[in-house]
């Protein structure tokens, strides 16, 4: 049985050049997809795209339907990053999607504005929840390796806290205050040459065996393998899931958006559709495994 929910498209973890930036939102803006969140989340080195510049993309795409929030970085490590992460929580025009504690103690201490609570943050229990509600939360992306079922025992119900699974992209795994990317290219993280902007959807990282492992992205850890979730429709149901989070990436994205538009607001056949996933030139394969109690590698169901 397929279950109707909304689908939310995750801040853009990787360098595109900035025309390639532009086209891919103004795509989403018809695209059937109701929230959208925006902002630089891995490495403030990525300026190409200035504040200005996002607020100015928001209200594009807040003119055409969209629900729009701006994302704080999920590691700060300077001075510099805790003012840009100041003034994304202190601006008034969007909501918020709160990347690490930092930013909850910013928007703890404004004017009391609804926002996101983003999958870095650990949260692992329903009482977690309860005191980040308190704050002001009114959404919560659970942490990539809970499994559905953990998310239905800590989902506060249709009242509180609206719950978002991560339903498709490479999965976020670590963060380290050195960059991986630069240090591939035997670069400084201070002289590293933008070199992630050679790499679409992050570089590739093999095992020994020449199996696709994870994926570098600058300080950022990723799986090589995609999260699919287009056939848990059951269990997403269950465990009171409202929105999926749909991660971009560089090639066929679009055609994505409307396989699990189809699925889960269409009630198009999921087999199909994850049948049709399959054969398209996406980066890695797609897996499911976390979201049934299984390594998270395991193939999607």
């Amino acid at each position: 049985m397929n279950t109707m929910m909304e689908l939310s498209i995750g801040p853009l973890l990787y360098w595109w050049p900035r025309q390639a930036l532009l086209n891919f939102y103004a795509d989403l803006a018809d695209a059937p997809v109701r929230s959208i969140v925006l902002g630089e989340l891995v490495c403030s080195r990525r300026n190409e795209f200035k504040f200005d510049d996002w607020l100015a993309l928001g209200r594009e795409l807040r003119e055409a339907g969209k629900d729009v929030r701006l994302a704080t970085m999920a590691l700060v490590m300077s001075e510099a990053e805790l003012r840009s992460l100041r003034r994304v929580c202190e601006q008034d025009e969007f909501g918020v999607e709160a990347g690490d504690a930092g930013a909850l103690q910013v928007l703890s201490r404004g004017p009391r504005r609804p926002f996101t609570l983003g999958p870095h943050l650990n949260i692992y229990n329903a009482a977690a929840l309860a005191e980040h509600a308190a704050l002001g939360a009114d959404r919560w992306v659970a942490p990539v390796e809970l499994s559905l079922d953990a998310v239905g025992h800590i989902n506060p119900g249709p009242s509180a806290v609206q719950t978002e699974v991560w339903g498709f992209g490479r999965l976020p795994l670590a963060f380290s205050a050195r960059c991986f990317t630069a240090r591939h290219h035997r670069l400084q993280k201070d002289d590293c040459q933008f070199r992630c902007r050679d790499d679409a959807d992050g570089l590739l990282l093999k095992t020994g065996e020449g199996v696709d492992f994870l994926a570098l992205n600058g300080i950022q850890t990723q799986s090589a393998a995609l999260q699919c979730l287009i056939g848990q429709g059951a269990a997403l149901r269950e465990a009171g899931v409202k929105r999926l989070r749909l991660s971009p990436c560089a090639a066929q994205f679009g055609r994505v958006v409307e396989l699990f538009d189809a699925v889960f607001t269409r009630g198009a056949s999921a087999g199909d559709a994850l049948a049709e996933l399959r054969e398209l030139p996406l980066p890695g394969r797609l897996v499911d495994g976390f979201a049934r109690r299984q390594p998270g590698l395991a193939e999607a169901a």
